[in-house]
């Protein structure tokens, strides 16, 4: 592969209505479509999911643009890339920014999928022609307008619901869900809300026979995980703690999870994400892809990594409508009765629409050939 050029392309978008988490409010959505562009002047595309502020993780938006700019970019138009697994070799010695090095890396597999007139999934191994998705559904400032959301989500057809929770506002929300709407398939989010100082709390919740409660106790956090999976009879999944094959493998083997969700930026790309499947297919651990209120590029990515074999959850990857006016691919990505199809276009599956983008684009930043990295290593 001869990669000639990598713009960042920054935009700002304004979500439909807010998004709550544990973490705050978000509406302004700060994204940065990455695009590599070979000696032939066809175009790959990769999506930075870094949020505006270190929130969900360490990494924010202004800090990627910087890695992107100055290591990542540069690295994969000098370097020598024959497959994008490649990419991960080149990007190791520069520790985490793992958001940073996906974007990036996932443009090049777009693009290498598009050089061999294969879908992003068949180049990363997928065999799946139809994904199964659900959506998530943040805190609304009463139960009453929750259940509208569920209601309506549900008589959209989406395969499960994931509700956000924090203390405060947990077991009767679950309960009201529970009471409305009988055995839908629901799980919940805490975002890190929780400590162990929460047990019963948290053990409430097994009366409501929930797929999983994902991320309870502190990001990086195994150990009390592992405690409370032996006190709580609903499935832990593991979000934020993951954010490596490495700590994949710690969560497997101290039982910290029975369950693990996968999002492409927050573990470093589409090749450590692969090796993460790897891994849990083995040791018979369900993944399922999580969302990071992508735009279309990264909803794309996500499709096409949940395409391998041991996604067998329901992901995160609900239509562009359901966050956008006007997503900036076409075809948009949709769901129907929680279902997706995979495309069967090359690459990504839809064509990245500048003139959709323009109305959200603040600034973009080409990297060519002409520019250089300088790397110091420390004994």
């Amino acid at each position: 592969m001869n990669i000639k050029q990598i713009k960042l392309h920054q935009l700002l978008m304004k979500m439909k209505t807010p998004f709550t988490t544990s973490f705050g409010t978000q509406q302004d959505r700060h994204i940065t479509i990455v695009e590599a562009i070979d000696d032939t002047g066809r175009s790959g595309f990769g999506e930075c999911v870094s949020g505006e502020d270190p929130l969900y993780s360490e990494e924010f938006m202004d800090a990627s643009i910087i890695a992107m700019k100055k290591y990542f970019a540069p690295l994969v138009i000098h370097g020598e890339i024959d497959h994008p697994d490649d990419v991960w070799e080149k990007f190791k010695p520069f520790k985490r920014n793992n958001m940073a090095k996906s974007a990036i890396e996932g443009a090049v597999w777009d693009l290498y999928a598009k050089q061999n007139d294969m879908t992003l999934a068949e180049a990363i191994g997928g065999r799946k022609e139809k994904v199964d998705v659900g959506v998530s559904l943040g805190l609304e400032d009463t139960d009453e307008l929750l259940l509208e959301k569920v209601k309506e989500k549900v008589d959209e057809g989406y395969k499960r619901i994931k509700v956000k929770i924090k203390p405060g506002r947990d077991v009767e929300m679950i309960r009201s869900i529970r009471d409305r709407f009988g055995d839908i398939p629901l799980m919940v989010d805490a975002n890190s809300a929780y400590t162990l100082d929460d047990m019963e709390t948290l053990k409430a919740l097994d009366e409501f026979n929930l797929m999983m409660i994902e991320q309870p106790l502190a990001a990086g956090d195994l150990i009390d995980h592992a405690k409370l999976q032996k006190e709580i009879s609903t499935p832990v999944c593991l979000d934020e703690s993951i954010d490596s094959y490495e700590a994949a493998r710690g969560a497997i083997e101290l039982g910290s999870c029975r369950i693990i969700n996968v999002k492409v930026g927050r573990v470093g790309g589409i090749t450590q994400s692969k090796k993460i499947h790897d891994l849990a297919a083995h040791h018979d651990i369900p993944l399922w892809c999580g969302g990071m209120l992508e735009a279309g590029v990264g909803r794309l990515h996500n499709i096409a990594i949940t395409t391998l074999g041991n996604f067998t959850l329901p992901g995160d990857t609900a239509s562009s409508s359901r966050y956008w006016y006007e997503d900036i691919i076409t075809p948009e990505v949709v769901a129907e009765d929680g279902v997706v199809e995979v495309s069967r276009e090359p690459g990504i599956g839809s064509t990245v629409d500048f003139g959709k983008m323009e109305q959200y684009l603040q600034k973009t930043e080409s990297i060519t050939e002409a520019d250089t990295v300088d790397m110091i290593f420390y004994d």
